[in-house]
């Protein structure tokens, strides 16, 4: 007689699809825990290695000034904001190193008040890595009543680091670009994609 397997295998089998299961289990937890963490991970990232434009912090001034020169161009725009937006002056010719300080103007051209926050990139992109702000108005709610203007600093430097990356070796020129976006959490209404209503480039 053949002895009797079945529920043996049945156990098994059993013990196995609960494994499974768990690892399932555990796999889904990991991959909704990385999908949370992930944002803040690529933002520390971004901020660490300049990646996609995005501009160092700094405390103050480089102790280092070199003969390169570099020159800053200043771009403004808007989207769903009904304001006027530029920077007080187009570009600025500095050496490396050597501290540079301009305005942006915003004025809001509406009859009611409304806020706005602004984000900022680099370009060329690889850039970012060595651009250095101390002084900045980006992801700071701006609020402005109807028809105030207000003048927002920008206080920055080039790291004189660049100049030790080949892959920059040819880099002239740098623009640092702002564009303002209504305020959602300060109640105003965000542009619908697609819509510009007040978003051209001024």
């Amino acid at each position: 007689m053949k002895p009797e397997t079945g529920n043996r295998t049945d156990g098994g089998a059993n013990t196995g699809n609960r494994r499974i299961a768990l690892s399932l289990a555990g796999l889904v937890v990991v991959m909704v825990g990385l999908s949370y963490a992930s944002v803040p991970l690529y933002n520390l990232f971004c901020r660490v290695t300049g990646y996609g434009g995005t501009t160092q912090r700094a405390e103050a001034a480089s102790e280092t000034v070199i003969d390169r020169e570099i020159i800053v161009r200043f771009d403004a725009n808007v989207s769903g904001l009904p304001w006027s937006f530029r920077p007080e002056i187009p570009e600025l010719r500095l050496k490396v190193g050597e501290m540079g300080q301009i305005a942006y103007l915003a004025q809001n051209k509406s009859g009611s008040a409304n806020a706005g926050t602004a984000t900022f990139n680099v370009t060329p992109a690889s850039a970012g890595a060595y651009f250095n702000k101390i002084e900045c108005f980006c992801f700071t709610s701006q609020a402005l009543q109807p028809e105030e203007q207000v003048n927002m600093p920008v206080q920055f430097f080039v790291d004189p680091a660049m100049d030790d990356d080949k892959n920059l070796d040819a880099v002239r020129t740098i623009t640092l670009s702002y564009t303002f976006f209504p305020d959602a959490e300060a109640g105003q209404p965000v542009a619908l994609s697609g819509q510009d209503a007040a978003g051209k480039k001024l």
